[in-house]
């Protein structure tokens, strides 16, 4: 319904990356260029400041997004309340989520969903991302929220929330002489990693190999199959771990776990819905739209 030039120009303010919106949008990155230089030429100003491959928004951008978002929060309001009206709100939804999403994120969207529509029923299936992509390709589930990178050409991804990896450690570890540390020195820290096929350790493991570093490289302590082992495994040991921000979140404010900043080094990522191409199921959409409008409330 919208102005699609509006959306170019909110995906490219959001990712800060011309290449990695039109990978989202699924348009070539001259086209979002030019939606982008139609949107300056209309308004008369530069949204967005250059500097090689960087680039970052200018004031008049920085205002642009702001009611940007307020738009599409109403543009998403509207589509939700009258979709809620016209759609058959009972059924089951069987939903994937991957560990993470399933354990820190979901379930306060759950619990407002259920609240707002008692007779719609949630099947939740949680694993790693790569299993929630083939129940997903196997039809047993019918949509997933993941993390990780992995992209299938018959799978449909939306980000959904935006979340960071940071390298933590108990409290009072000996080890931590400053809350900084280079690349360098993070090759000789014990560290704990989960198992291949993890949405997390996909992203940390893409994210090491653009700064120059290879998982093999690191001194890996254990690998372990859930975020819990491993806090619980840190809680009682001299040992770090790259964990998402939102599932260390109780730790951090009883002052159980640290965050130690690496220099040069930043591991952020989304969270996203997953669906078969062309799936369009009314249920599943009502929960997509619903914790969409919610993430910006909560």
């Amino acid at each position: 319904m919208f102005d699609f030039r509006l959306k170019v120009f909110y995906t490219v303010a959001r990712r800060l990356n011309f290449t990695k919106a039109a990978e989202e949008l699924f348009i070539t990155q001259p086209a979002v260029t030019k939606h982008i230089h139609e949107i300056e030429s209309y308004y008369k100003t530069q949204l967005f400041e250059r500097n090689g491959t960087r680039i970052k928004l200018t004031p008049a951008g920085a205002v642009l997004l702001e009611h940007a978002e307020q738009l599409f929060t109403i543009y998403r309001n509207i589509e939700f309340d009258l979709a809620a009206m016209n759609e058959h709100v009972q059924g089951t939804i069987r939903l994937g989520a991957s560990t993470t999403v399933a354990q820190y994120v979901l379930p306060k969207y759950l619990a407002l969903f259920k609240q707002k529509f008692p007779d719609i029923n949630i099947a939740l299936t949680a694993s790693n991302t790569e299993h929630i992509e083939n129940a997903l390709t196997a039809n047993k589930i019918d949509f997933g929220i993941i993390e990780g990178q992995s992209k299938r050409p018959q799978l449909k991804y939306t980000s959904f929330l935006k979340d960071e990896m940071v390298l933590c450690t108990r409290t009072g570890n000996p080890a931590i002489k400053k809350q900084t540390i280079s690349l360098s020195a993070l090759k000789e820290l014990p560290l704990l990693m989960r198992e291949q096929g993890s949405g997390s350790q996909e992203v940390i493991a893409a994210a090491l190999k653009k700064a120059g570093i290879k998982i093999a490289q690191l001194n890996i302590e254990m690998v372990l199959e859930s975020t819990e082992s491993i806090k619980s495994y840190l809680g009682n040991s001299d040992s770090f771990a790259f964990l998402s921000v939102h599932s260390i979140l109780k730790e951090l404010k009883s002052n159980e776990l640290a965050i130690i900043d690496i220099k040069e080094l930043a591991i952020e990522r989304y969270f996203y819905f997953v669906k078969q191409q062309g799936d369009n199921q009314p249920l599943p959409e009502l929960f997509m739209k619903f914790i969409t409008s919610n993430n910006l409330k909560l």
